[in-house]
């Protein structure tokens, strides 16, 4: 799970300079990780606090910290891109109503390492995700 701390440390570890902007986007990655934000969110997040942002900026951050495998960026063709935290394997259950997405831990007999072992095929990154209507959706009439 996403933690401020750890994502600080590891900018540094990488060497990268902890700007006010970085903060920002930090924060607001931090405050709204079960939401699985997009960049509109975390900008409108991230103005609360630092006036002076853009949402370029905003942009080139989330960017620039999925780049250095610090968030995973899940690229959408019908909705916003969105970005998260939990780098772990896990399924995404994406409600095709709301749109909200929610991860579900993988059963440990789905690991990367016991594919590579069995098929020969080197993981380099996974996605799984499954589409449905969320329990607050299927309430609604």
């Amino acid at each position: 799970m996403i933690n401020k701390n750890d994502l600080i440390r590891q900018l540094r570890e990488k060497g990268l300079k902890l700007t006010s902007q970085r903060l920002a986007v930090i924060d607001a990655l931090v405050e709204n990780r079960h939401k699985h934000p997009g960049a509109t969110l975390i900008y409108q997040e991230t103005r609360k606090k630092l006036k002076s942002i853009s949402l370029s900026t905003v942009y080139a951050t989330l960017k620039e910290f999925s780049e250095q495998g610090l968030i995973k960026a899940l690229e959408f063709d019908r909705m916003e891109n969105r970005y998260e935290g939990n780098l772990s394997e896990h399924i995404n259950l994406i409600c095709q109503r709301c749109g909200t997405i929610s991860d579900f831990d993988l059963p440990s007999s789905i690991e990367p390492k016991d594919i590579m072992r069995k098929s020969g095929f080197v993981v380099t990154d996974t996605r799984l995700e499954y589409y449905g209507y969320c329990r607050d959706c299927l309430k609604k009439p």
